[in-house]
């Protein structure tokens, strides 16, 4: 993993479970970390977490995955703070568990806009926003 060095990551979801194991691995051999989450209690203790345990710098993107304009900003952000995003993550994923005929019909839309619809939206070959 040496050549990922002074490498610059957007990793989305990275406040728990797998998204913050990729954060963690990528900041690992000294590589930038820039993550984006929802869970806003989790945000600054995971951040400054990876900056302490692996003495590099992190930043918080607020993107909302649904919103390309913001999907934009997250990547400008990691741009202007560390030179490049050479590395992109789509982890960001949310899940609602209820029987069918209790489901709500905004949860399931919920769900497709950022398990599905938001991949799209982030993949960096689409380049910013109309």
């Amino acid at each position: 993993m040496g050549t990922l060095t002074g490498k610059t990551a957007v990793v989305t979801g990275s406040t728990s479970g797998i998204g913050l194991a990729y954060a963690r691995a990528f900041a690992a051999p000294a590589p930038i970390s820039s993550s984006t989450a929802w869970r806003a209690a989790d945000i600054e203790k995971e951040r400054s977490g990876i900056e302490t345990d692996f003495k590099v710098k992190a930043v918080h993107s607020p993107a909302d995955m649904t919103k390309p304009a913001e999907i934009a900003e997250m990547v400008a952000l990691g741009e202007k703070t560390f030179g490049s995003v050479d590395i992109l993550v789509n982890n960001a994923g949310i899940q609602f568990v209820s029987p069918i005929e209790e489901f709500p019909p905004e949860k399931w839309e919920a769900i497709i806009a950022i398990n599905l619809s938001s991949a799209l939206l982030r993949h960096p070959c689409r380049g910013p926003p109309a």
